[in-house]
């Protein structure tokens, strides 16, 4: 069940992500699921630990947890178009 929730949140986290990127209509609701579960895991090991709280990969859905989950997917998709087009855009 934890799995499912995961990829659902995730899904919705990557959506977001992408909408503010503007990368939407390039990206599939697969690549969203995958950039907010990457973004997700990103953010639970590099800034979690920076300002506490658990990571959404724990199982604990919170405000906090979710917004430290879509900066990592955001920062993910910056990451990924400067490789891309060589800007972050």
């Amino acid at each position: 069940m934890g799995l499912i929730i995961l990829l659902i949140v995730g899904g919705l986290i990557g959506w977001v992500a992408s909408m503010i990127m503007r990368t939407d209509g390039q990206q599939g609701i697969l690549l969203n699921v995958v950039v907010g579960i990457v973004g997700a895991l990103l953010a639970g090991f590099i800034i979690t630990p920076l300002i506490g709280g658990a990571p959404i990969t724990s199982g604990v859905i919170s405000i906090q947890s979710i917004v430290v989950s879509l900066i990592g997917a955001i920062v993910l998709l910056a990451i990924i178009n400067l490789f891309r087009r060589g800007t972050v855009r």
